[in-house]
């Protein structure tokens, strides 16, 4: 029986080699035109940043969105702190080695650039505390309701009342590693905290002892460890993730 299907065309290798050279030719003007598209974009990219200035322009866009939602009387969800969990520590930033807690300090900066004031742990545990159950919500997709207790933000905001006017709140670790700036209101919503507290116990060193910043209007990546400097400022300051292609605003 014979192998031969007469609807079969068969290619000449002249013209296997013809088509071979128009896909090369093909695939070729499609990578150039897409290492263009990059480029081009690339251009737009935002002096220290990381992204696209397209893609930033997303991200400043939603950013406005929930700014504009945004209200001191919307409050976050609160659980009954028996819904409490472990937490999972997710980065190290700032945090990967000890400090003698002991020899801590906080450092507040004014708008001008000068420090106002030199806080220890004492100065900040006399603040009134509170403790709220939430849910903390990591920007990779998962989420676990903790306890944190501390004192609002705001409450130490008051004692500088002229500094908490400023339009940002700029935030770093002791070794300058890590570091976030985050929006006034937020800052100064109920629910933002300065935290020494994890379900009903002090902070370990790897979740940020001894005073983080914990607020549920915020995704992990704002909430820093670890704080040593906390300044009041109307120049919105250098932002660890952002600058690694995130929302600077990070909001829920």
């Amino acid at each position: 029986m014979s192998d031969q299907n007469p609807r079969r065309k068969t290619m000449s290798p002249e013209d296997f080699d013809i088509r071979g050279r128009r896909s090369f030719l093909t695939g070729l003007i499609g990578l150039g035109l897409a290492t263009t598209g990059i480029t081009a974009l690339s251009l737009q990219s935002a002096e220290g940043d990381r992204i696209p200035g397209a893609l930033r322009n997303v991200h400043d866009f939603n950013s406005a969105i929930w700014q504009a939602w945004y209200s001191p009387d919307r409050l976050a969800p609160t659980f009954d702190p028996s819904e409490a969990r472990p937490i999972r520590v997710n980065g190290r930033h700032g945090v990967r080695e000890e400090i003698d807690l002991d020899q801590w300090t906080l450092d507040i900066v004014g708008p001008d650039g000068n420090t106002l004031d030199t806080l220890d742990i004492d100065d900040i545990t006399a603040l009134p505390f509170e403790a709220m159950t939430v849910e903390h919500k990591c920007v990779e997709g998962w989420s676990e309701i903790v306890t944190w207790g501390g004192t609002a933000f705001a409450n130490l905001a008051a004692l500088y009342p002229d500094a908490a006017e400023a339009d940002f709140v700029n935030m770093r670790t002791p070794d300058g590693i890590y570091y976030v700036s985050l929006d006034r209101e937020s800052m100064l919503h109920p629910q933002t905290l300065l935290a020494w507290e994890l379900n009903d116990r002090p902070l370990t060193q790897l979740h940020g002892a001894p005073l983080r910043l914990a607020t549920p209007l915020k995704y992990g990546i704002k909430q820093i460890k670890r704080i040593a400097q906390i300044e009041f400022s109307n120049v919105r300051g250098p932002d660890y993730w952002t600058e690694r292609g995130y929302d600077w605003y990070s909001g829920l």
